[in-house]
């Protein structure tokens, strides 16, 4: 029987493959999707990402999908005030699971995972331990696209904001960072993969320098919708 499960969703690369990954499972059954967003400008947490952006995806991807409004900013203790309510929401409505798309910060799973403690919902982790040079030439080859919405520019030129996630893109990036950003090197914005019904149109705009990040803003082009 398939695990009624929610999954995190950054609008990133990684929990969409996480999404592509578990629709693959005859375990899971993935039902919806949550975001934390940043109340005081209605985008994704670090990832910068516009509310309609996400809806967007959710639409794509053929989910319902749950916002999460955090204030800015926020302490340990707001986030885990309003996150508990959340969880508690979802064991409500039958939730087993919740998936996310980490893939090897320990400290971020036990984090998780001590919140979900004695919640009766299983944290789960479909990418957890991939190689992750391997697992972003995965992505690519079976068809993800991404572009860079936030880099740290202590570890990253800035020309990177904005660009589209490629093999070449890649290729010109500094030896010794992540290849998925796992560190916050960079965050991105899925636009296309195997987990979609038909890609989005969007278009990149403003790039801007904030807290110590580097963001590039996108948009629907002409106001639309799916491609």
């Amino acid at each position: 029987m398939h695990k009624k499960t929610w999954l995190s969703w950054s609008s990133g690369k990684d929990s969409a493959w996480a999404l592509h990954v578990m629709r693959l499972s005859d375990e899971y059954e993935v039902s919806g999707l949550f975001t934390t967003i940043n109340s005081a400008f209605e985008r994704v947490a670090m990832h910068a990402v516009r509310v309609e952006l996400l809806r967007q995806q959710a639409r794509a991807v053929g989910l319902p999908l749950y916002l999460i409004e955090i204030p800015y900013p926020c302490s340990h203790e707001q986030y885990a005030a309003v996150m508990a309510d959340f969880v508690a929401r979802a064991r409500n409505e039958g939730v087993q699971c919740m998936a996310f798309g980490d893939l090897y910060l320990e400290d971020v799973r036990r984090y998780r995972e001590e919140r979900m403690q004695d919640t009766g919902i299983t944290p789960v982790f479909p990418l957890w331990g991939k190689p992750t040079r391997a697992l972003l030439e995965e992505m690519l080859a079976g068809g993800l696209r991404a572009c860079l919405t936030c880099i740290d520019p202590k570890v990253l030129p800035v020309a990177f904001a904005g660009k589209e996630l490629t093999a070449e893109l890649l290729a010109n990036m500094p030896p010794d960072i992540d290849p998925c950003g796992e560190n916050g090197e960079f965050h991105s914005f899925v636009f296309d993969g195997p987990m979609f019904t038909a890609p989005l149109a969007i278009e990149m705009g403003d790039v801007v320098e904030r807290d110590g990040f580097v963001f590039a803003d996108c948009w629907m082009k002409n106001n639309g919708g799916l491609a």
